[in-house]
């Protein structure tokens, strides 16, 4: 039966140009899908451009463009974004795509069909930078009067007539749902965030607006457009082929899990499950939720001048170097801050001076004492035995990890046994063994290769391009560069190609 595994990233929202925050969501996603790849699943990775609502009708007018034109040019420069950090996305979803028009109008013909939506009049708070609806206990208010949301956005009174869906009857059913499926909502701090909103009460959601044109037509209703965010969260079932149940991808839903931003919980773990369950859809296993990032402890902002470019970055220090550097700097539920001088440290320290370095005295060894080619495997002792068998233990450990998003522990699990590699090669030197016994040199060289070829395979899905050289050299074949390949031994006396550094340091020009 074929393991099939779904994940998606939040489809970013097309009123400003991609930053860091948008880039490591996407780079989480693309190392999950990478290494369930790597772990034999089938894969369909999405991720995408949300491109309706007031908030992009006000941007595209401050541009002076039309709506269209406006999301075409933001949605193209998020696509070369994902190209430009290396994503291996399956697809790529706009909101304004027909195929994806056809299945909002689908999923709220459903939801209308089982009684969830009523037609009536909005009044109340409304939030245009989070085009969000607010009750009045959840604003403040400032000293000039004021009233902003819990984010900081300046919310208006809005009263307009309106479908509302009927979410404050989905409370018991919701809380029942996150009982039985404790993972559903990750971290748990955020899980508890939502499990509190729920408990508090639910109140019915206004799902059309009328004040604007820019969005998704409702069926059947002139005049009103669907709530951003029912367009919004639907594109994950829009780009399984939903209606369809034939086509090709159909068997992929439910999603696997969800990577978004914590500022966008509610909307995925309160809102989407309802809207699924109102509509008779199964419901996502996981919605993991990750940090911000802060520059050098300051909140990104363009007053400040600090936000960060992710092509700029990756053309600056190198597109693996900057992936592993996301993974590993903080985890992936919490905030962090992002400097260039911690950039280079890890470059520096655990890059070129780590992974970099044990690889290159490894295989220079080879190249100038053992003709170029593998050695073979030769009888083990203690520490040989101890150090293979930590190197073999990754893939197992690597892959508990993913399945619960800790991405810097997965990394710290494969530098624990670099760092085990340093120290032995440092005790056996094996450049000294030449001179006293040559066949326990070429045996400390073969554990060397037999212990670097699984750090380099689980290390794939972080910096594909770099992994990639490195088994290059290493001497192992394409077809076996996957966690099941790590079983088919090396052939001995193969030849290996010249061996080149995989990780400059890098130095301050």
């Amino acid at each position: 039966m074929t393991k099939r595994f779904y994940v998606t990233t939040p489809i970013y929202y097309v009123n400003g140009a991609p930053h860091i925050g948008h880039a490591y969501t996407s780079i989480a996603a693309d190392v999950l899908a990478r290494w369930k790849r790597l772990d034999g699943f089938d894969v369909f990775f999405l991720t995408g451009t949300d491109e309706h609502g007031q908030k992009v009708e006000k941007a595209a007018a401050a541009a002076g463009l039309d709506p269209q034109t406006f999301t075409d040019q933001v949605s193209a420069d998020f696509k070369d974004m994902a190209e430009k950090m290396g994503l291996s996305n399956d697809d790529f979803i706009r909101t304004t795509e027909p195929r994806h028009k056809a299945a909002c109008a689908e999923l709220w013909r459903r939801i209308a069909a089982n009684g969830h939506i009523y037609l009536g009049h909005y009044e109340g708070f409304y939030a245009i930078r989070d085009e969000a609806f607010y009750d009045e206990a959840e604003l403040t208010t400032r000293p000039d009067g004021t009233k902003v949301a819990p984010s900081g956005a300046p919310v208006e009174w809005v009263r307009e007539p309106s479908y509302f869906f009927d979410l404050s009857k989905w409370q018991d059913r919701l809380l029942n749902f996150y009982e039985e499926h404790p993972d559903f909502i990750a971290p748990n701090s955020r899980r508890n965030e939502v499990v509190s909103f729920v408990r508090g009460g639910l109140n019915d959601l206004s799902i059309s607006r009328t004040t604007f044109n820019w969005g998704i037509p409702v069926p059947d209703a002139p005049g009103h457009v669907m709530y951003v965010w029912l367009d919004a969260l639907t594109n994950y079932v829009t780009a399984t082929g939903w209606p369809d149940p034939n086509a090709s991808r159909a068997e992929f839903w439910p999603a696997d899990i969800h990577l978004i931003g914590k500022d966008i919980v509610r909307f995925h773990a309160v809102y989407w499950p309802a809207f699924l369950m109102a509509a008779g859809l199964p419901v996502p296993a996981r919605v993991s939720s990750n940090g911000w990032w802060t520059v050098e402890g300051e909140k990104m902002s363009k007053s400040l001048g600090n936000v960060v470019e992710p092509r700029t970055l990756a053309a600056t220090y190198g597109l693996d170097q900057v992936r592993y550097f996301f993974m590993r700097e903080k985890p992936f539920g919490a905030d962090g801050s992002m400097s260039d001088p911690a950039l280079v440290t890890r470059i520096n320290t655990e890059l070129a001076n780590g992974i970099g370095n044990l690889a290159q005295r490894s295989l220079s060894l080879i190249a100038r004492n053992c003709e170029g080619k593998l050695p073979r495997r030769g009888a083990e002792t203690p520490e040989d035995a101890a150090l293979l068998e930590a190197a073999n233990a990754l893939p197992g450990i690597v892959r508990d990890k993913m399945d619960r998003q800790v991405f810097h522990e997965a990394l710290e699990e494969v530098w624990k046994v670099v760092r085990a590699g340093d120290g032995y090669i440092d005790r056996q030197a094996p450049w000294a063994l030449k001179k006293t016994d040559a066949a326990r040199m070429a045996d400390v060289l073969r554990v060397l290769v037999d212990t670097i070829r699984p750090i380099a395979t689980v290390l794939q899905p972080f910096m594909p391009g770099s992994m990639g050289k490195l088994l290059d050299q290493l001497g192992v074949p394409p077809e076996v560069r996957d966690i099941a390949g790590l079983a088919i031994p090396l052939v001995d006396g193969a030849a290996l190609p010249p061996p080149a550094g995989v990780f400059p340091r890098y130095v301050e020009t």
